[in-house]
């Protein structure tokens, strides 16, 4: 059940990031990048620490790829080369999944937070974590994206994605 379920929220991580960066996509430049009071700053920040925080756990997970070494880097100015980044991010990510098996899932891995501080946690409390956290920053961008468009970003709920609604292309919109 619960790689069945890993699978299906890497397979929404991949939609929902597709439909947010569509609308970012979407915004003129100053939008894009104006403060709004999130967390980290604008739009153009939270994207960027999403990418962040995924590199740091996949690096953790496989000992491969890129780990910034600041929670507020900003990886890449330019959207498109930040939604390249983010397409091959969301594969990289639904490949290490499939790679899983249940008893893959309960194995403790061993890490260090971005302070240094060792910790070992079952590797699906990560994942847990991982998607979590994606839902709670993607949040904030949905909250960039209707303070600086003053419209409604498209739906990003998990039902909606398990009812089949589709996501943009983001290579065509590049």
């Amino acid at each position: 059940m619960a790689l069945a379920l890993f699978r299906q929220l890497a397979a929404y991580n991949k939609w929902a990031n597709a439909r947010i960066y569509a609308a970012a996509l979407a915004l003129p430049e100053d939008a894009y990048r104006r403060p709004t009071g999130v967390f980290f700053g604008s739009l153009h920040g939270t994207l960027n620490h999403l990418l962040v925080t995924d590199r740091i756990w996949l690096h953790r997970l496989t000992g491969t790829g890129d780990a910034p070494d600041r929670l507020d880097a900003i990886l890449f100015e330019d959207r498109a080369a930040l939604t390249r980044a983010r397409l091959a991010e969301d594969a990289r990510l639904i490949a290490l999944i499939d790679t899983y098996d249940a008893p893959t899932l309960a194995r403790p891995i061993a890490y260090r937070t971005m302070a240094g501080k060792p910790h070992e946690q079952p590797l699906a409390d990560l994942l847990a974590h991982l998607f979590n956290h994606q839902t709670h920053h993607r949040g904030q961008a949905h909250a960039c994206c209707s303070i600086v468009s003053g419209t409604e970003p498209p739906s990003l709920d998990l039902l909606a994605f398990q009812r089949g609604i589709q996501a943009p292309d983001l290579a065509a919109l590049i």
